[in-house]
């Protein structure tokens, strides 16, 4: 029988013990935020939507490469030598046209690994949470600052220098090996002609 009310004191002590945080707030002002008027204050550090300062990107894939899941996509050209596309606020000097920086944020799962090997910090990840969209395509963000016809423009350019440059290469590869081949025949003729100017060998013996 001892046993048996030791179990119900055991239980009743078990519920208050469970209630206790529900009682103490039957006691406490009741607070509610007034969303979205009122909206509380985000912790440091939080992992929200993405952004990319493109005045420091230099293009050169880290970040992409380090998203597990490729919600990044990259598109580069490079800059042509009478190009100037100025430095970063780091100083690094920009080599890169970029055509494409896209953020597919319906991919991305908010781990921050692209964040930390950017060399120029230019992406990081903002307080902002509240971007919802109707449609997922809306949800693509277009960060790449150049106009279509300004990529079809530079994409021009860049094809018509690097033929030119491969045109010079060909040119000197050529203009090496017929200079090549020529050193080579001039060896072969002195050569003939040393091997005719040699006297006949009369000590040999006769047969």
């Amino acid at each position: 029988m001892s046993g048996y009310f030791t179990d119900i004191k055991d239980g009743i002590w078990t519920v208050l013990v469970g209630m206790t945080i529900t009682w103490k707030h039957m006691f406490v002002k009741k607070v509610t935020i007034q969303y979205p008027d009122v909206k509380r204050e985000l912790p440091d550090r939080v992992r929200n939507r993405l952004y990319v300062n493109m005045d420091d990107c230099i293009g050169c894939d880290q970040c992409a490469k380090a998203c597990p899941v490729n919600c990044i996509t990259i598109e580069t050209l490079k800059a042509l030598p009478t190009d100037d596309l100025g430095s970063t606020s780091t100083g690094n000097k920009k080599r890169l046209w970029m055509p494409v920086f896209d953020i597919d944020i319906a991919k991305c799962c908010y781990c921050g690994l692209c964040v930390f090997p950017c060399p120029t910090e230019c992406i990081e990840m903002t307080d902002v949470f509240e971007f919802s969209e109707y449609h997922r395509k809306d949800l693509v963000y277009h960060f790449g600052t150049m106009t279509p016809e300004e990529i079809t423009v530079k994409r021009a350019e860049v094809e018509e220098y690097q033929r030119e440059q491969d045109a010079k290469k060909a040119a000197a590869a050529a203009a090496a090996a017929a200079a090549k081949k020529a050193e080579a025949d001039a060896a072969a003729a002195a050569k003939a002609s040393e091997a005719a100017n040699i006297p006949p060998d009369t000590t040999a013996p006769v047969s």
